[in-house]
């Protein structure tokens, strides 16, 4: 909701920035609405309108770019997850226990990612979180291989059990990335800016009010857009988590 607050703030302000600029057409001198007037507050305005689609355009590719790396990772932990599995099964029954912790740590990541609760994703993080990847890693190198095919499954699983950690941080970590925050205030005071001078220039009426109305709406949208899909593990717009699902379905079988 922090975000859908945000977009919010964001539509309220360039909303009123629109209906200050008919407001205030209401009330300039007639030369201020002169044409050579007009003219070079267009110019500048178009200027500020190329330097925030620019912004704005970047915000987006870099926010959907992140939001698709973060759910190709979540894919490729799913197949590793799966794989380590079958690597364990093949190594024979003393693997059981390794097997079934490796389903209740896939179990209790999924049950946090999929609570979209912060404080839960917050856990992830936790040193306890890490400890339960190397108790797993370490249970792996206490095995004891009986020949050379058991050797090799069991170096197999320790590297893919590294793989899948290391896998599983950097998606956490990409997952928390967020929008700049002064990008975001001087991104907001140049559409406040432009819709301003929109409503400066233009006689006030029904249509042009709600035309205002909608493009508020429109860029406010992209804006939360933008940190939704900066935060895929939260919030309305998230990675799908059914990958993960269906691995956790078949392990242990």
């Amino acid at each position: 909701m922090h975000h859908l607050n945000v977009a919010l703030i964001v539509f309220a302000c360039v909303f009123c920035s629109a209906l200050l600029g008919l407001y205030l057409r209401t009330r300039l001198p007639e030369h201020h609405l002169s044409d050579d007037s007009i003219g070079v507050v267009k110019l500048a305005t178009g200027l500020i309108a190329t330097m925030a689609a620019l912004v704005l355009g970047l915000l987006i590719s870099s926010a959907k770019s992140s939001f698709d790396t973060v759910n190709a990772e979540v894919t490729h932990e799913a197949a590793n997850v799966i794989l380590l599995d079958r690597v364990l099964a093949r190594y024979g029954p003393e693997t059981q226990e390794i097997r079934g912790l490796l389903k209740q740590t896939v179990t209790t990541g999924l049950q946090q990612v999929a609570s979209g609760d912060p404080s839960q994703l917050a856990r992830m993080h936790s040193p306890e979180a890490l400890k339960r990847g190397e108790y797993l890693e370490r249970k792996l190198e206490e095995l004891s291989p009986q020949n050379d095919l058991q050797r090799r499954l069991q170096a197999r699983a320790i590297a893919m059990t590294d793989n899948a950690v290391a896998v599983r941080e950097l998606g956490l970590l990409q997952a928390t990335g967020s929008t700049p925050t002064p990008l975001l205030i001087t991104l907001v005071l140049w559409l406040c800016i432009i819709f301003g001078a929109f409503g400066l220039f233009t006689p006030p009426n029904a249509t042009v009010t709600i035309a205002l109305l909608l493009g508020a709406l429109s860029t406010s949208g992209a804006i939360f857009l933008i940190l939704e899909m900066n935060t895929p593990l939260d919030g309305l717009v998230t990675v799908s988590l059914s990958p993960m699902r269906e691995a956790l379905d078949v392990l242990g079988q």
